[in-house]
């Protein structure tokens, strides 16, 4: 049953996906009339989702104050204080942005799904390309680390990643030579996640598994959540996970940390394996709450989208939001991320 299910389902679900990815961003809304003089905000609150450690995210966007600031005052709004802070898990983001203590967010389509009734689309994330795309994981285990191409793309793959440990090369051995992964294969390993809000690290991993096996995530023995992929890639280095699940450009981000920060004793390319891809997902976006007064103003939010647009076409930007592997921005929307809310329903129909 759950097999014919799936035949029926996935096709749907995958075109859902491929017509939300080809749909591109919406039109911005027109901007009020400027009023006499800059208007002010008292304070502007973003929260980003724990894409790498909190420190390291900290760093990277504090130079994004001035910057924000400085757009917003040419396009009439004087903010006197942007607070950026890094949320402790993806949902805790979400819930910051459902409570309107986060006027804006960095978050996933899989968390955005959840909580947009209390959320909008303001922008999606650009990404650079990568030079793997296949569904097939042999094709990434080529010795190479995936490395960007200079197109620009709205979607992304997720992996399934096997590391050093016994159980993990046995598992990139045997889908190199042909064989296809069982169940007990994959159950009998050890797994790093992240929570299940995110769409890389968890909903399409999930999806992967129940299209072959009708099981999830949930279903597997021994399973750890992560609170960032940093912490997961540790774990996949030092051997206490076999198997982590990760954005497809996981090691071109992080192969030149894989042995000085993670403890690998090789290169990444030869310490790991693809063992799953999954189908695409829609980029990232910036959200914005609905509970939030200061996003309340239309022309405000406008302001906001086009500030973030200017900066992620600079140099300067750029730098800021690589700690994001994003690359600029386009006006989102949310009939973009249907592709998601199919994937997020057939995934919670399968686990009641």
């Amino acid at each position: 049953m759950m097999k014919h299910l799936s035949a029926r389902v996935f096709p749907i679900l995958l075109a859902l996906c491929l017509l939300s990815a080809c749909g591109g961003g919406q039109t911005p809304p027109p901007p009020a009339d400027a009023p006499d003089g800059p208007a002010a905000v008292e304070r502007l609150t973003i929260a980003f989702s724990p894409y790498a450690d909190s420190n390291i995210i900290t760093t990277a966007t504090a130079p994004l104050e001035a910057l924000l600031r400085e757009k917003l005052l040419e396009k009439g709004y004087d903010v006197q204080s942007v607070e950026m802070t890094v949320g402790t898990s993806y949902t805790a983001v979400g819930e910051a942005l459902s409570a309107g203590s986060a006027d804006l967010g960095f978050i996933s389509g899989g968390n955005y799904v959840l909580f947009s009734e209390d959320c909008g689309v303001l922008l999606t994330a650009l990404r650079y390309a990568i030079d793997k795309d296949s569904d097939d994981p042999a094709a990434w285990n080529d010795g190479q680390v995936e490395k960007n191409t200079g197109s620009m793309s709205t979607y992304y793959r997720s992996i399934l990643l096997a590391g050093p440990s016994e159980k993990g090369r046995e598992l990139t051995e045997k889908v190199m030579s042909g064989q296809d992964l069982t169940w007990e294969d994959l159950d009998s390993a050890s797994w790093a996640v992240m929570g299940p809000t995110s769409a890389s690290g968890y909903i399409y991993p999930s999806l992967w598994l129940q299209e072959r096996y009708g099981k999830t995530i949930a279903d597997l023995s021994s399973v750890t959540q992560s609170d960032s992929y940093t912490t997961s890639l540790a774990r996949l280095a030092s051997g206490q996970a076999d198997i982590i699940v990760g954005y497809g450009h996981l090691r071109t981000k992080y192969a030149p940390q894989w042995e000085s920060d993670f403890g690998g004793t090789a290169p990444m390319a030869e310490q790991t394996g693809v063992i799953g891809v999954t189908e695409g997902i829609y980029n990232d976006m910036i959200a914005y709450s609905k509970t939030s007064e200061a996003m309340a103003d239309e022309a405000f939010r406008t302001a906001l989208g086009e500030a973030f647009i200017e900066i992620g076409g600079t140099s300067e930007g750029q730098e800021i939001i690589s700690v994001f592997s994003q690359v600029g921005y386009e006006w989102g929307s949310d009939a973009n991320y249907d592709g998601e809310r199919a994937a997020q329903e057939l995934l919670k129909s399968l686990e009641d």
